[in-house]
């Protein structure tokens, strides 16, 4: 059974329709890309997914479990875990707890001093976890500082810190190399493989194709909110309609 079955599912914003009649499917342990012209429909499809918006038609299962309409926390409670493109952090945490948030605030005794004394256990388990994941990025010796201090590439890799402290089973990541230098998407694109061996699957929009080339295990195409395509990097690289609509346009756009 696919971790995510997406069954022709659609998204009208009064006349316009973001989505229409869209199907795909993405398994357990794969690093799926989904790409398209600007327009494509892509941010929609991940804000359905995630529950930002209810399906205006067909339906979205996670897990064998029908999620459409699902509230976003209960979605994420499921082990459905999605970022933004702009990296919603705190700027005036430091990084630990910036990571002890994706930990559901377990240690908020930490961080605000307001909790009783039997919380302290929850307290230490939240920032040993925290910790741990902040090694796992090679942020670990940057913990205590405040998060501004940090530059764009290290931002971007706390942020998928705090969602995989969250716990999740499907990590949807929007645009994660947006903004970075070739050094930092190299680097960005290793921790994403690294996510993926500890068990999470992946699904990310993303208009670097280099890195999605590079990255991907199977890459789903969009345009005008339909599935054009989808198949093998090598596949989509050749494909004649692909790089019309969206490798042929990014070419003319530069």
């Amino acid at each position: 059974m696919p971790l995510l079955e997406v069954q022709r599912l659609s998204r009208r914003f009064g006349g316009l329709t973001a989505v229409n009649d869209l199907s795909f499917e993405v398994e357990a342990g794969e690093i799926r890309g989904l790409i398209g012209p600007n327009g494509a429909g892509k941010t929609t499809t991940f804000n359905v997914i995630s529950g930002f918006y209810p399906p205006s038609a067909g339906k979205v299962i996670y897990d064998g479990r029908d999620i459409s309409g699902m509230r976003t926390s209960m979605v994420a409670e499921l082990g459905l875990i999605r970022t933004f493109q702009i990296t919603t952090l705190f700027q005036e945490f430091t990084v630990l707890e910036n990571v002890l948030v994706g930990c559901h605030l377990q240690a908020r005794a930490g961080l605000f001093g307001t909790l009783l004394g039997r919380q302290r256990d929850k307290d230490a388990a939240a920032e040993a976890e925290a910790r741990e994941v902040l090694e796992f990025f090679g942020l670990g010796e940057r913990a205590g500082e405040p998060t501004s201090n940090l530059p764009h590439g290290l931002q971007r890799a706390l942020g998928m810190a705090v969602a995989l402290a969250a716990g999740p089973k499907l990590l949807l990541l929007d645009e994660p190399f947006t903004g970075m230098n070739p050094e930092e998407t190299g680097h960005m694109m290793d921790l994403v493989r690294r996510v993926r061996d500890r068990g999470v699957t992946l699904l990310l929009v993303e208009h670097d194709m280099q890195a999605v080339m590079g990255l991907c295990d199977k890459i789903t195409v969009l345009n005008f909110g339909q599935l054009l395509t989808e198949g093998a990097p090598a596949e989509i690289r050749r494909h004649p309609e692909v790089i019309e609509a969206y490798l042929g346009a990014a070419h003319d756009a530069a």
